[in-house]
């Protein structure tokens, strides 16, 4: 993995953060932290599309946080799981490994 979809990954994990913060911030300081969450976020999206196709790097950028969040929402919030959740969330995890793995990087960057 280069450094480019490493960042695209960091920058997802933020998102999955400040998605959380929108609902559950109640202080100055939890919005401190999700305005930060944001800001982070779509600076790993613009930096990562300097190498990654746009349309890819969004889509995976996306998925991350959707997946992360319907996750996160049940691991830390207690929202309840149900089954048919699960298994799209599975799925959509399975497209974005496979958007990953049929991805060429821009020219003159290697895939690691």
């Amino acid at each position: 993995m280069n450094r480019y979809w490493l960042l695209l990954w960091l920058a997802g994990l933020c998102e999955i953060g400040w998605v959380s913060g929108l609902k559950h911030a109640t202080n100055a300081g939890e919005w401190a932290l999700t305005a930060i969450g944001i800001l982070l976020s779509f600076l790993g999206l613009i930096y990562s599309t300097r190498v990654l196709p746009v349309g890819t790097a969004y889509a995976v950028f996306t998925g991350i946080g959707a997946a992360g969040t319907v996750l996160a929402e049940s691991i830390f919030f207690g929202v309840t799981l149900e089954a048919g959740k699960l298994a799209l969330v599975i799925v959509m995890i399975i497209g974005i490994a496979g958007l990953k793995m049929t991805t060429k990087v821009a020219t003159g960057e290697v895939e690691e």
